[in-house]
């Protein structure tokens, strides 16, 4: 029996993008070889849906519909524009790589100040030397998702990171993403190396630029931890109100290293984070934690897997979700622990706040155990504010938005606290202040 494809207006219009885009996309002949393949992979699936378990709270389908072409280089107006953006967004002390509309913008970027223990190269300049055999192999789809696919076939620059064995840079590194073309998709793919007995913290924001709106991210990142390191990696999604912005991270953790991952998503329309870590190495430490700020008609998706490959291993999860208006928000995480992975130690806990009656919070917390000596457990909540302690504080004179804003910064404040960085930790409840604000 003959099995054809049958290709929908979207698959024709990203058909057309992709062949389109041909002369922007970076890479050797065998560069190219992976692309097309991984375009073949997505044209085959299609955007996911929810008859897909892993996606069935996030129908793309429905929710976005389509690809929007891809985004122009940036021209001299763009990058003005982007750098008021960095200005706005860039963190203090933090050595900014910029990237614009997924093209790196060096004159944006601290490159000089780096220095000698942090090494930096654009994904473009990589998969453009045609000496390098191993070049393709940084477009390796990893999964068969349908947006990691597209994301290997499209991308068309990231950085490629690597902090030197034994380092401790004195100053984080800042990724900067910067929408500034409306009605446009962007795609990044970067990877991130630390090395072994390593100390350093990697930043992500994505952020749009002045009036910038109805843009499309979709971004992916590889990072590799190295043995006897100490990692953080913050992540800061505030785009704007009617984008979409997906990223799809896959983490390797070696031996006795301390990672920390936090998230925060305060924009965009539709955004999903999907990780994916495996703990490779005994006798390692994982957090990962995060916060989802969401109101009017938003829709946030964190989608994580830790992968417990090996004995001795300890991973967290605090995730808090804080929705108004019709927001929806969607946790869906599992704990996998191999047959060899005895004395495994995995705690996952989800909270869910509901400031609205059409409010909605899905979540799926999932273990899947096949070792017998282990300590796991996993739980979820969802519920509105309480309202005896709202009419504690109303009683003593507060007004209800000011008194329903100490409240939820208290109920976030444990994820958020698990930022190491005294500074970092700062900049982060000022994110949430801020979000708090506009909701009066």
């Amino acid at each position: 029996m003959n099995v054809a494809v049958a290709k929908t207006g979207n698959g024709r219009a990203v058909s057309d993008l992709f062949a389109s885009a041909a002369g922007r996309l970076p890479g050797s002949p065998s560069v190219i070889a992976v692309r097309r393949e991984a375009f073949e992979t997505y044209e085959r699936l299609g955007l996911p849906h929810r008859r897909i378990e892993e996606w069935k709270y996030t129908d793309l389908r429905a929710l976005v519909g389509e690809v929007l072409p891809l985004a122009a280089a940036p021209d001299a107006a763009a990058l003005k524009r982007a750098a008021d953006a960095v200005k706005a967004h860039a963190i203090a002390g933090a050595r900014k790589l910029v990237l614009v509309d997924g093209v790196f913008a060096a004159d944006l970027s601290d490159l000089k100040a780096l220095g000698s223990e942090v090494s930096v190269k654009t994904l473009r300049e990589v998969l453009e030397n045609k000496a390098n055999p191993a070049a393709a192999d940084l477009l390796q789809t990893i999964s068969s998702d349908a947006v990691i696919s597209l994301n290997a076939a499209m991308a068309t620059d990231g950085v490629v990171i690597s902090v030197a064995d034994g380092a401790q840079p004195s100053a984080p590194v800042q990724l900067i993403h910067v929408a500034t073309a409306s009605s446009a998709s962007s795609f990044t793919r970067s990877h991130l190396r630390i090395g072994k007995g390593a100390r350093a913290t990697i930043i992500e924001s994505f952020v749009a630029a002045g009036k910038t709106s109805a843009y499309q991210v979709n971004d992916a990142v590889i990072l590799a931890v190295g043995d006897n390191a100490d990692a953080a990696h913050i992540r800061l999604m505030d785009d704007s109100p009617d984008a979409v912005n997906i990223t799809s991270q896959f983490v390797t953790v070696g031996a006795n290293t301390k990672l920390n991952f936090f998230n925060m998503t305060t924009g965009a329309a539709v955004s999903r984070l999907q990780g994916f870590i495996t703990l490779a190495g005994e006798g390692s430490e994982l957090s990962v934690n995060g916060v989802n700020l969401l109101q009017k008609t938003e829709h946030g998706d964190t989608t994580l897997v830790v992968d417990h490959a090996v004995p001795n291993c300890v991973s967290r999860e605090v995730f808090r979700a804080v929705i108004d208006d019709r927001a929806h928000s969607v946790f869906q995480g599992r704990i996998i622990v191999r047959p060899d992975a005895q004395k495994t130690d995995g705690k996952m806990m989800i909270r869910a706040l509901l400031l609205s009656d059409e409010a909605e919070a899905d979540n799926k917390p999932e273990l899947e155990i096949f070792a017998d000596d282990v300590s796991c457990g996993h739980g979820a909540t969802a519920g509105a504010l309480d309202d005896s302690l709202l009419f504690y504080l109303k009683a003593r004179g507060l007004p209800e938005k000011q008194a329903q804003a100490l409240l939820i910064q208290a109920f976030v404040g444990e994820a958020i606290e698990q930022i190491a960085d005294d500074d970092l930790r700062e900049h982060v409840i000022g994110i949430a202040e801020r979000w708090l604000e506009r909701r009066q």
